[in-house]
């Protein structure tokens, strides 16, 4: 630490300039070994014993592909700190899981996300991306791009997936911000202090919604995924009350927000790169692949996931200890130069990209790869053709470690 003059665990480091987050994680990346921080003081959290910061992309690999080495059901993977008992109840989802426990709630679940079953959707998310570009012309250049453009889509679609109905997408938009507000006091209400009581309260809300949805549905099934998952029955095994709540949860702060963000970051990433915007142009459909990868590599919208060593192992030289945390900063790891060339330059055309914007290889990555690309593809095929000259305006950033948000963005077209 006595050559670095920034500390990742300190709030303030996620507010600064975006050029100086880049040059900081260029220097970690150029380091002989991984860094190690300590953790903050966190008035609903125990502070732990520190942390690795895992920034190379090699790293990042060989940790996900080494699961029963690098856990994350021990303290949970989304947050540095171990999470209080009390919050696994509402934030315990598979994400914060191991095998054997995550394979069996990952197999009852993952037959909604088939490319096949998101082949069903892909009307609906065409319907909804067509209906927001028809609000955004009536209501003329000047509005939040993040709010009446980016925020929507995945929200209708995931409420609909579930069966939650319009009345409570609001609702739900307010929770998953809450829970994913990170320390900016827009979602925190200002109070830190207060911020363990607001993240279970909307954890809570959240649970309950669902449920009480999933009561009805067991008696009255619908085609929905609520109704799929509460009457699901897979070799006998099926998703206890609690363990739905903690999926839900999970579907609509990560699929929410995430999607969301990449939105998002790509409208800034066309409007500071009109080349690459005049390049999707010229083959909307035929670029879409591409471009939509390398807007999720530069968005990263998930920062980080911790794990913990279940062993002594050896990695890339360093030797980690059993019980050590490291944190494997995705964001860093697609901006390493050794794998990407001219990382920072934004290329539609990139090939290979080889990014992991949707987490590592192994049995964390993304569930939801397949309806995000969807959902990003579709939105910007939208605007592409029918607001073609569209631009983002200065984003102001989420104040998070965890997400790589944009909470606003003035767009004019």
């Amino acid at each position: 630490m006595s050559v670095l003059d920034f500390d990742l665990s300190d709030r303030d480091f996620w507010a600064r300039p975006m050029s100086e987050r880049e040059e900081a994680f260029e220097r970690l990346r150029s380091l002989g070994t991984p860094a190690f921080f300590e953790e903050a003081e966190m008035a609903y959290m125990p502070k732990g014993p520190g942390y690795y910061a895992l920034v190379r992309h090699a790293d990042i690999l060989e940790a996900s592909r080494n699961p029963e080495v690098f856990c994350s059901g021990d303290g949970g993977a989304t947050n540095i700190p171990d999470m209080p008992a009390e919050f696994a109840e509402y934030f315990g989802s598979m994400i914060n899981m191991d095998d054997p426990r995550h394979a069996r709630l990952r197999r009852i679940v993952s037959r909604a996300f088939t490319p096949k079953m998101i082949k069903q959707f892909e009307s609906d998310v065409e319907a909804a991306a067509v209906g927001i570009v028809d609000d955004l012309l009536a209501k003329g250049p000047g509005c939040d791009f993040v709010t009446e453009v980016a925020a929507r889509l995945p929200l209708k679609i995931i409420c609909d997936m579930m069966g939650i109905p319009e009345r409570d997408y609001q609702f739900v938009f307010d929770r998953s911000n809450i829970i994913l507000g990170g320390f900016d006091p827009e979602y925190t209400g200002g109070d830190l202090d207060q911020l363990a009581e607001r993240l279970l309260n909307a954890g809570m809300e959240l649970q309950q919604l669902v449920q009480d949805l999933a009561a009805h549905r067991a008696d009255h099934p619908t085609g929905d995924l609520t109704s799929s998952l509460v009457n699901a029955n897979i070799d006998g095994e099926r998703l206890t009350m609690q363990e739905l709540g903690s999926f839900f949860i999970l579907l609509v702060v990560a699929g929410n927000e995430t999607t969301r963000n990449a939105i998002s970051y790509g409208m800034r990433l066309l409007t500071k790169n009109p080349d690459q915007r005049a390049l999707w142009l010229e083959d909307i459909d035929g670029r879409a692949p591409g471009a939509v990868e390398e807007i999720v590599r530069l968005a990263s919208p998930v920062n980080f996931m911790r794990r913990k060593t279940t062993r002594d192992f050896e990695m890339n030289g360093h030797l980690y200890r059993k019980g050590q945390k490291v944190v494997l900063f995705y964001w860093a790891a697609n901006r390493d130069a050794s794998v990407f060339d001219d990382p920072l330059r934004f290329d539609i055309t990139r090939h290979p990209n080889p990014h992991v914007g949707y987490g590592g290889p192994g049995p964390h990555f993304c569930l939801g790869a397949h309806l995000a690309r969807r959902e990003i593809t579709v939105m910007f095929r939208e605007l592409l053709r029918r607001v073609p000259g569209i631009e983002a305006g200065k984003p102001d950033r989420l104040h998070s470690s965890f997400i790589n948000g944009i909470k606003h963005m003035e767009c004019t077209f």
